[in-house]
């Protein structure tokens, strides 16, 4: 247990709300700190498969979450260019068992900061923090107008462009993919099914689902190309370029994008998955240590998972040995999913239309003859569970 432990998190997403949930379980007391002046309604959709929700399902949040998304039915791949379907997986039949859950991301947000609050988290916002100092006795934060903290134990759970990485790491610049991405919430229609719809064409595809009981759809829209665009989440475009991308797919395609009234992109870059996780009494948590690709919809999931083994394994090995044990619990993991997330892409873009009718007439027959089949492809991914490792 962590009773008595002070352990810091810097960062409010996913992740470190997680973390704090899963380390204040096990009696430590917990701080989250948040450099946004509150906790607001941040971000699209996010899917969350089966290995995911049994971690919030350990965390007592399983009924909280469950209220608070739709339940997904399926994945449903089409021709963009034609809208003819290539493969339907009905992921209620074929895996009745399993939970799929499509989230707003303020949503899934909010039931976790829910759980800190009911386990006694502080939460701490408007933190900004400039620079983590690493001293021989404990981590310094240097906080933006306010000066020096010191902290006994500290989680960086802050992203892409975390504090905490350079010093365990180094700086190291992401390369571009070449693929740029937009992201939209769009007014439903009704008709909607409860399930995952992607779009493929050459060089690109569209992602729909619907969020919020089937009031509104997320849609993830991804272009290869040259031009470079900027990393993150926050740069507005104009609706235009979305839909001219698009133009030569389908109708059903077409009208959700026609839908559209804003509009962020955002460039694809890959980051190497962090060498070096922990030093002293501190540890980076989700995109901080391996940000990953959208293409297997595992970044929100592999930081719920981070989350849970991480206050494992300072459980059950201490705060001094604990950091080393969730690394190697953790690192070849993930650095699998990420693997798996760069190589979806390429099977989404067919450019050479012989590869395309080869790789879309074996799903074709695989949907035909064994569905199930193509789902067990992942099981190593979505039949995982950290919980009871």
């Amino acid at each position: 247990m962590l009773i008595g432990q002070d352990i810091t998190i810097m960062g409010g997403g996913i992740g470190g709300f997680a973390a704090a949930c899963a380390l204040a379980q096990r009696g430590a007391r917990v701080t989250v700190l948040e450099q946004a002046a509150e906790l607001g309604e941040v971000g699209a959709g996010v899917q969350i498969s089966p290995n995911g929700v049994r971690v919030l399902d350990a965390l007592g949040l399983g009924e909280a979450a469950r209220r608070r998304s739709t339940r997904s039915r399926g994945v449903w791949l089409r021709d963009g260019l034609t809208g003819r379907e290539v493969i339907d997986l009905d992921l209620a039949l074929l895996r009745p068992d399993e939970t799929w859950l499509l989230f707003h991301r303020a949503d899934l947000l909010d039931v976790l900061v829910q759980g800190a609050r009911d386990l006694g988290v502080t939460i701490e916002c408007g933190v900004r923090i400039d620079r983590v100092e690493l001293t021989e006795t404990r981590p310094i934060l240097h906080i933006e107008g306010v000066g020096l903290r010191g902290v006994d134990f500290l989680v960086g759970a802050d992203g892409l462009h975390s504090a905490l990485r350079p010093q365990l790491n180094g700086k190291r610049e992401p390369f571009f993919t070449g693929q740029v991405a937009w992201r939209a919430l769009v007014p439903a229609t009704g008709r909607e099914e409860a399930e995952a719809a992607v779009y493929m064409g050459p060089g690109r595809h569209i992602v729909t689902y619907p969020l919020r009981q089937g009031r509104v759809v997320n849609l993830v829209a991804v272009e290869e190309r040259a031009d470079w665009a900027a990393e993150g989440w926050f740069h507005k475009d104009d609706p235009a370029n979305l839909v001219k991308a698009f133009e030569g797919f389908c109708k059903d395609a077409r009208d959700v994008l026609g839908r559209v009234k804003e509009v962020h992109v955002w460039g694809l870059h890959r980051h190497p998955v962090a060498i070096e996780w922990h030093r002293g009494a501190t540890v980076l948590l989700g995109d901080a240590a391996h940000p990953t690709l959208p293409f297997m919809a595992q970044g929100a999931v592999m930081a719920l998972e981070d989350a849970w083994v991480l206050a494992d394994s300072l459980a059950v090995q201490g705060m001094q040995d604990g950091p080393a044990l969730y690394q190697a619990r953790r690192r070849t993991r993930v650095s699998r999913v990420i693997e798996a997330a760069n190589k979806n892409a390429r099977n989404y873009h067919y450019g050479n239309p012989v590869a395309k009718l080869l790789g879309h007439g074996v799903l074709r027959i695989a949907n035909r003859v064994a569905p199930q089949k193509v789902l067990e492809r992942f099981d190593w991914i979505y039949q995982h569970d950290v919980t009871s490792d």
